[in-house]
């Protein structure tokens, strides 16, 4: 068995996406360019080895549609024989472009990939590539009548059926916002940030080197008075359970950022005198019910650990993508699993979820945590639109 490994991993500061964001004045290639450009010149690796880039974005729309990974490596002033392809598994897609990167390795496909994510919500807001038109058809629509939801609603639904109360959301929330401030105060994203230059209309240049969504002085008697952003009468009628408790507050912030890894199979990284950080131990992927939408990492989870034989006891790290609370919630109550293993470092309500990145983001946090505590395993899991999941369990070298 060839094993696939990580060579390193870093990510851009994560920043508000809409206007006046420290990152929307710059074009979503460009952020990309700058960060892939970053981890081939820290691993000092010629990128002509690089066989592929594989890159997800999930808005694949406006300036994000000319494949993203191909125009970032042009954009960076790379070798043009490298070839890239744009993968979408909605908030997953860079997960799953480093299941695949690492897939090819292991089969014998690939020697080097270059795995990444992009997405600039503040240029390209989320939904820009479905705005006027039906993405479902009259099948699916008739099949899950009176129809699907959007994610807002299948997150309460989750607080219903695990009965999660705002107070539990709110506590959460507020959580995730003091540990990625003990981590950032501490040094410890300084490790897998690297530095983006932004040109003002102006001309005029800054370098953006820290995450500016966290809020240290968060507090649950603050997230208290925040409104239920989906409350709705419509869903109030056809779901009486739901209680209305998913607010701004205790959901993931929307979020420019970009990740890259530099995966490769052990046996190239030994000739090229490189130190893996970590190999990709198991995969899976799932898909669950499309209402409900955001329980795929639960299943996921169990496949994973099926097929490694590990128990959750094993993991040394959950990162469990914090799209709402009752998602991480609810997989923790379904696994019993320990708290302080769970997204140790924050998650998106504090760090923020720029989509098409977060698969790269969540594994690049994680894969510098363990090494940080001397964990051995992480177990990655992020719910997607539609009721899908990937799971990825990493190994520390």
């Amino acid at each position: 068995m060839v094993d696939a490994v990580i060579v390193d991993a870093v990510r851009s500061p994560l920043t508000k996406g809409k206007p006046g964001g420290a990152l929307s004045a710059l074009h979503a290639v460009e952020l990309l360019a700058q960060t892939i450009s970053q981890l081939l010149e820290r691993v000092d690796i010629d990128p002509a080895e690089v066989d592929d880039v594989l890159t997800g974005c999930v808005s694949q729309v406006g300036e994000q549609a000319g494949n993203i990974g191909r125009m970032a490596w042009l954009a960076a002033g790379l070798p043009e024989h490298v070839p890239a392809v744009t993968v979408e598994r909605k908030c997953g897609s860079s997960q799953q472009a480093a299941h695949f990167a690492a897939q090819g390795i292991m089969a014998g496909a690939y020697d080097v990939a270059v795995v990444a994510g992009a997405e600039s919500m503040s240029r390209v807001p989320m939904g820009s590539s479905v705005i006027g038109m039906d993405p479902y058809g009259p099948s699916v629509a008739g099949r899950y009548a009176p129809g699907l939801v959007p994610q807002g609603i299948s997150a309460e639904l989750i607080a219903a059926m695990w009965k999660l109360s705002r107070e539990q959301q709110d506590r959460y929330a507020c959580a995730s916002h003091a540990r990625a401030s003990a981590r950032a105060a501490g040094g410890g994203f300084g490790r897998e940030i690297v530095p983006v230059t932004v040109t003002d209309e102006d001309g005029s240049e800054r370098v953006v080197t820290a995450d500016e969504t966290i809020r240290p002085a968060t507090t649950t008697e603050g997230l208290a008075q925040l409104k239920p952003a989906f409350e709705n009468q419509t869903f109030a009628e056809r779901f009486p359970q739901i209680s209305w408790s998913v607010t701004a507050g205790n959901s993931s912030q929307i979020t420019d950022g970009a990740a890259a890894l530099l995966v490769m199979s052990a046996d190239r990284a030994r000739q090229l005198g490189l130190r893996p950080r970590a190999r990709f131990h198991s995969f899976a992927v799932v898909a669950d019910d499309p209402v409900l939408m955001l329980t795929g990492p639960i299943p996921a989870t169990r496949k994973v650990l099926g097929r490694t034989g590990l128990s959750i006891a094993d993991i040394d790290h959950y990162e469990i993508n914090e799209a709402f609370a009752p998602v991480p919630l609810a997989w923790q109550a379904e696994f019993d699993a320990d708290p302080a293993r769970l997204n140790p470092a924050g998650g998106a309500i504090a760090l923020g979820h720029p989509l098409g990145a977060s698969g790269a983001r969540l594994m690049t946090t994680m894969l510098t945590a363990l090494e940080d505590t001397g964990g051995r395993y992480g177990l990655q899991s992020m719910c997607e639109a539609g009721g899908m999941a990937n799971a990825t369990v990493i190994e520390r070298l």
